[in-house]
């Protein structure tokens, strides 16, 4: 258990941004150490950004309560805000000092590049995983079976433009996707 403790509180700690950038820490450990497969960690984003609270709270209490029962959910889950708990603690407490400082405003600046990538990153691989089916492809090596079924990919790009120009309340989008798939079976 104290390695669940120790690899949610180095995600808690390096996941600057929060939500999205704590994705590409999610995949590594989910494969690193099997607390969850990419699959469940797919369907933990889908109902993460769905739902309230955080997609780093959920995942690493899902993945204590998996390994450990409760109590490791309960500690995964505190493990993963310690320290940014702690950072901002001390980020308050320097900000008065420090926030004209030529040395503070400059690390803020390269923070917001290194976050839009590690987010950019974890945007991609959603895709990846959205658009193909990389265990079925594995299994069979039919260049065929990489893609997932066409209406998936028609309906994402229809959901896209909707959102984009239309601009539908995504809860609706949310929603009709549940429903298609659970009436489709995909």
């Amino acid at each position: 258990m104290l390695r669940l403790v120790w690899e949610f509180f180095k995600v808690g700690i390096f996941a600057v941004g929060g939500g999205m950038a704590t994705i590409p820490f999610l995949y590594e450990l989910g494969e690193k150490f099997g607390y969850f497969s990419s699959e469940e960690l797919l369907d933990m984003i889908a109902v993460s950004e769905s739902t309230p609270g955080a997609i780093g709270i959920n995942m690493s209490t899902y993945a204590g309560i998996n390994a450990y029962g409760f109590w490791g959910g309960i500690l995964a889950t505190i493990s993963l805000i310690t320290g940014p708990v702690i950072i901002i603690l001390l980020i308050a407490r320097a900000m008065d000092k420090f926030k004209s400082s030529k040395i503070v405003k400059d690390a803020f600046v390269t923070l917001r590049p290194a976050t839009a990538g590690l987010i950019l990153g974890a945007m991609s691989s959603v895709l990846l995983a959205t658009l193909f089916n990389i265990e079925a492809f594995r299994a069979s090596m039919n260049i065929f079976s990489l893609i997932k079924p066409i209406p998936v990919i028609i309906f994402a790009v229809f959901l896209t433009v909707l959102l984009k120009f239309k601009k539908i309340n995504p809860i609706f989008i949310i929603i009709a996707g549940a429903i298609l798939g659970i009436v489709l079976g995909l």
